[in-house]
């Protein structure tokens, strides 16, 4: 398996903010984000071809109970089913984060669903591609009903807030599920947003995610 990095950090995002958990990064990626914060995972994919085997070791040689899949886009790895299935002989809490636009059978606790808004389409050459993969209402909805799922959006601009709501209807979700969390790695950037955002979310009963990694360690790789 292709992984970017491997590390041992506190979830910085969604309903498991703040929770010590072990990172298995995957690269590559079949949506490209124009603001992408891993670019080396899906614009210019970095990375080891790792065999399972060092990569539960590395898991095994900290004392964790939760492990988060990552990318990139995980489940487009080859060995996502495989990989999650050692993860659950540890029993370990296993968050998977993915865009939604792929199905696979994986071992998973939580399911954190990152649908891209229209914020997220990049210029040519990658512009078609990307709009037509970013939002796949059947893998969706398949995702949403086998795993406990969060649906996880990142906010731009106010008037993103119509897409998510448009979504979140078609798609019957629990808007106690629905977490928007601003865009951006600039830690200025993300407080002026998160003053807004989180008016958005008490008024309309979604959650509020901040970026607590962004807050702690500031935009760096390993973290």
């Amino acid at each position: 398996m292709k992984i970017a990095e491997l590390f041992y950090s506190v979830q910085g995002e969604g309903s498991l903010v703040g929770v010590p958990s072990f990172f298995i990064r995957t690269s590559g990626c079949n949506l490209r984000c124009a603001w992408c914060d891993t670019p080396y995972t899906s614009w210019q994919p970095e990375g080891a071809d790792l065999p399972l085997d060092r990569i539960v070791d590395e898991v095994k040689a900290h004392r964790v109970h939760h492990v988060v899949v990552t990318g990139g886009e995980p489940m487009i790895a080859p060995e996502i089913i495989p990989l999650t299935e050692r993860l659950r002989a540890l029993n370990l809490h296993i968050t998977i984060e993915t865009a939604g636009t792929v199905f696979k059978p994986v071992a998973c606790d939580l399911m954190s669903i990152s649908p891209k808004l229209s914020n997220s389409t990049p210029r040519d050459p990658w512009a078609g591609q990307h709009e037509r993969l970013r939002i796949n209402p059947g893998v969706l909805a398949g995702l949403m009903a086998k795993y406990d799922y969060q649906l996880k959006f990142v906010i731009e601009h106010q008037r993103d807030l119509d897409e998510v709501r448009l979504l979140v209807g078609s798609l019957e979700a629990d808007t106690t599920r629905v977490i928007l969390m601003p865009e951006g790695t600039d830690r200025d950037v993300l407080r002026e947003r998160g003053v807004w955002l989180a008016e958005i979310c008490k008024a309309e009963g979604y959650r509020f995610s901040p970026r607590l990694h962004v807050e702690l360690y500031g935009n760096r790789r390993g973290v």
